[in-house]
């Protein structure tokens, strides 16, 4: 594959500053969108990260377009100039799908209008947020008090003799956030299916500009309480890139631990809730959760929560873990794992459980390279990416006979997206056993600290890649920007909804356990 430095020059860009691992170049607003369709389509470089910035509140708008290079575990950053006065700017979405969202969302929270997009309708903002409300614009206070509107939200509808709309949500028959799905069926079958969600926005992106490096840590690990570590982790990389900090061994290995029981942890509970709630083998979701159960009290046990938080700090760990603790894992999740691969045995043996996973829910590879899907969803389309390898982290970065080998799968199902979760406990097993007879020499903690710089951070979390783009002023925050895997995600739904019956739509969505509040920062 051609190295960024021949990309660029094969379509006329140079580059401004470069690092080993992040280049960066800089385009006209005209030139961006034709740009990165052409290093999408033609160089295979994916759009992973599309965001804006503002130096103070009268300044112009700055736009920046991150691409992964696999080749070189490196990414390309091509940055663009909006004017605060002209706030708009070509579409990228008609010829790189996967900006979709991300342009919606800069409309709602700088105000900046992709024209020519298919579907300008709001993203973040619900209807009672009033129109010209821009919340991530230096001059929008974090404690703005908001009129109450009622902006209309148009639904797509499909009409036609025997067509059916069906509303779920936003409030659920259950302890989840809300989300508001849009069936449209003939009879029991789903012709189409939109979701509207950020009903629950928690302003963190607002919240934590100011705020130095630990006073946003907390922010971090509560953007979704199931990826702590992975969130934690990936900001705390971000922060190091820009300070040009190394993080000692030891704590490179805690580091990378936490996030593999991260994944074992969540990947067991997604097992539980798809093969047990979403099908009704409840002796799947009952064994599950006990399993489950017993990993988050070894997080209790070990550093006071249930989470896998509080150990991650930019500049390495907290701590370093004794040999007894190191055994307690080593025990906990040896046992957990192996009772339930015995319960998952039993399910697959089972033909009615495997036909309702079987064919449902089908995510085409294309439609997930388009959409820029992420995680198992992914990878079980047939998709080889995983940042593990891609954009080695932590103790990947020093040890490279650590990267798994990355799983695939083609048929794009529910029983896809479930096997995947089973083969990746196995792979994660056999990281967590390596890490725990690993040693590293050398502290735990080095002084991290940055006045001014931009990075940006990469974990393979269990959901998929969690990305973080930071730029630190006078040693506080000025833009920080985590993008949860789901935010990716999303959109699948409309992707795999459609052709399956309603009472499938439950197991659809478990097979791809998306996080509300990670989206709705």
């Amino acid at each position: 594959m051609m190295t960024i430095e021949h990309i660029l020059a094969a379509v006329g860009v140079k580059s401004t500053a470069k690092t080993p691992q992040l280049t960066r170049a800089t385009v006209t607003a005209e030139q961006l969108a034709p740009l990165a369709t052409r290093l999408v389509s033609e160089f295979h470089l994916p759009l992973s990260l599309l965001y804006a910035t503002q130096e103070s509140p009268a300044s112009d708008f700055g736009m920046h377009a991150v691409f992964s290079h696999v080749a070189s575990h490196g990414w390309l950053v091509v940055s663009t100039t909006v004017p605060f006065s002209k706030p708009e700017y070509p579409s990228l979405t008609p010829t790189v799908m996967a900006a979709h969202w991300y342009e919606r969302y800069m409309q709602d929270m700088f105000g900046l209008k992709a024209v020519g997009h298919p579907d300008p309708r709001r993203l973040v903002h619900h209807e009672n947020v009033p129109e010209g409300t821009y919340p991530l614009r230096k001059g929008f206070a974090w404690n703005t008090k908001l009129d109450h509107a009622d902006v209309p939200y148009p639904m797509h509808h499909v009409e036609g003799e025997g067509i059916y709309e069906i509303p779920v949500g936003p409030i659920h028959a259950g302890i989840i956030e809300p989300g508001h799905f849009r069936f449209n069926v003939a009879g029991e079958r789903i012709i189409t299916l939109e979701g509207k969600l950020f009903f629950t926005h928690k302003g963190v992106e607002k919240l934590l500009e100011g705020k130095t490096p630990m006073e946003a840590l907390p922010f971090i690990e509560r953007l979704s309480g199931d990826m702590a570590a992975a969130n934690a982790l990936a900001f705390c990389e971000a922060v190091e890139a820009a300070a040009g900090c190394e993080v000692p061994k030891p704590a490179q290995l805690l580091r990378t631990l936490l996030v593999e029981l991260e994944r074992l942890t969540m990947h067991i509970h997604d097992l539980a809730n798809m093969g047990g709630m979403g099908t009704g083998f409840s002796y799947v979701a009952a064994s599950g959760f006990r399993i489950k159960e017993r990993l988050m009290r070894l997080s209790m046990d070990l550093f006071g929560n249930r989470y896998w938080r509080g150990q991650i700090l930019p500049g390495g760990a907290k701590r370093i873990l004794s040999e007894e603790e190191k055994k307690q894992i080593l025990t906990v999740v040896k046992e957990a794992t192996e009772e339930m691969q015995s319960v998952l045995s039993l399910a697959m043996s089972s033909d009615a459980f495997l036909e309702r996973l079987e064919t449902t829910g089908v995510l085409s590879k294309a439609a997930a390279i388009a959409y820029g899907a992420l995680g198992v969803p992914a990878r079980a389309s047939g998709v080889d990416i995983d940042v593990r390898r891609d954009h080695p982290y932590a103790a990947f970065r020093s040890m490279p006979d650590l990267v798994p080998q990355i799983i695939t799968q083609t048929a794009g199902d529910v029983h896809a997206r479930f096997t995947m979760r089973i083969e990746e406990i196995k792979t994660s097993m056999d990281i967590v056993r390596r890490l725990l007879t690993e040693k590293g020499s050398g502290g735990v903690l080095v002084p991290c600290l940055a006045q001014n710089g931009s990075g940006l951070g990469a974990v393979e979390s269990w959901r998929g890649e969690v990305l973080v783009a930071v730029r630190l002023k006078d040693g506080k925050i000025d833009r920080c920007f985590p993008r949860d895997p789901s935010f990716c995600n999303w959109a699948l739904f409309g992707e795999i909804g459609p052709g399956n019956i309603v009472p499938d739509f439950p197991l659809c969505n478990k097979s791809l356990n998306l996080s509300y509040s990670g989206t709705d920062m």
